[in-house]
């Protein structure tokens, strides 16, 4: 029957309806497949230790990249991003991504051959926030951000995610930005964006920077507080910020987003100076630093996976800063 109504004029039409409607179909899927990517780690070495790595997989079992594999954004139609969780709230060692390392995975920072731990600042206790960053963005420093007239700090864009749950490093989390405050580093710029994890509980009455400032009442000005003097303890000044710490909005955020993307597509087509950046990736096409899955596997495979824990009692110490 099939075959009688595609030889005739209705079942032409009938059969390009089809077409059409499969190619639709196969769009959508391919983009909620997209959407509910899904991502496994793989540590090597124990934390607390400088060995310490944690690698990333994707859904066919592959190693990549989460600074250069992970897309920025769920789905193009809607402002959605994927954010890497780097530090779970309430703990204080001071994971980061591997930026200068192949398949950039997540460690412990080394600073004075010592593992880094940010200190408690009564009454905070680490982090007050998951904390992390936005995949497929870059902080140029080389390039001068027009509204700060600082350069980038060289890093992905970070994320405070004001969600109710703690989250675990490592995990990959869809969530919706609010807003963003300018940390100026050193005279660098260091953007410190403000976003909700689109599953939590109380998502929906998030949708911009005062949605925070009426529903977690004081979150905001904890936030200022906590990266003003996260580093006083360690004989440090205080940090400074631009715009007098105001907060910007969500369309404020979105373009900083943005432009960042556009600084990492040139780092990862060679189109600008990356410094010391390990652009080594599995899946941006088109990219001179692409690599095979078996090239990446080897990778990941050549780090060691035993190392000397290391003890630590400065997450117990608390400093109380007097004016």
């Amino acid at each position: 029957m099939l075959l009688s109504l595609l030889r005739s004029g209705w079942g032409c039409r009938a059969g390009a309806l089809v077409a059409a409607r499969l190619k639709r179909l196969q769009s959508a899927g391919l983009a909620l497949r997209s959407a509910m990517a899904t991502y496994r780690t793989e540590e090597r070495g124990q934390p607390p230790s400088p060995g310490y790595r944690l690698f990333f997989q994707n859904e066919a079992g592959h190693y990549i990249s989460p600074f250069h594999d992970i897309p920025l954004k769920v789905d193009s139609t809607q402002n959605l991003f994927n954010m890497v969780v780097e530090v779970p709230r309430w703990t204080n060692a001071k994971m980061e991504i591997a930026t200068q390392e192949p398949l950039n995975p997540i460690k412990q920072d080394v600073k004075g051959g010592k593992l880094r731990y940010v200190t408690n600042v009564f009454p905070y206790k680490g982090y007050i926030w998951n904390y992390g960053a936005l995949p497929q963005t870059w902080e140029d420093p080389h390039q001068k951000d027009k509204s700060t007239d600082c350069c980038g700090d060289d890093d992905p864009i970070d994320v405070c995610e004001i969600g109710s749950k703690v989250l675990s490093r490592g995990d990959v989390i869809r969530v919706k930005i609010l807003g963003i405050l300018a940390l100026i580093d050193q005279g660098e710029t260091d953007w410190k964006l403000i976003a909700i994890n689109v599953n939590d509980p109380e998502a929906s009455k998030f949708n911009d920077i005062d949605d925070v400032k009426k529903y977690k009442p004081g979150y905001l000005e904890a936030t200022l507080n906590w990266l003003r003097f996260y580093k006083v303890p360690e004989g440090k000044p205080e940090n400074q910020f631009a715009f007098n710490g105001e907060f910007k909005n969500k369309a404020f955020a979105l373009e900083v987003i943005k432009s960042a993307h556009e600084c990492w597509k040139a780092l990862l087509m060679k189109k600008c100076d990356g410094g010391a950046i390990n652009c080594t990736n599995v899946q941006v096409r088109d990219s001179p630093f692409q690599c095979t899955p078996e090239e990446a596997r080897a990778l990941v495979q050549s780090v060691p996976s035993s190392g000397n824990k290391e003890s630590n009692g400065e997450d117990q110490v608390w400093h109380f800063l007097g004016k």
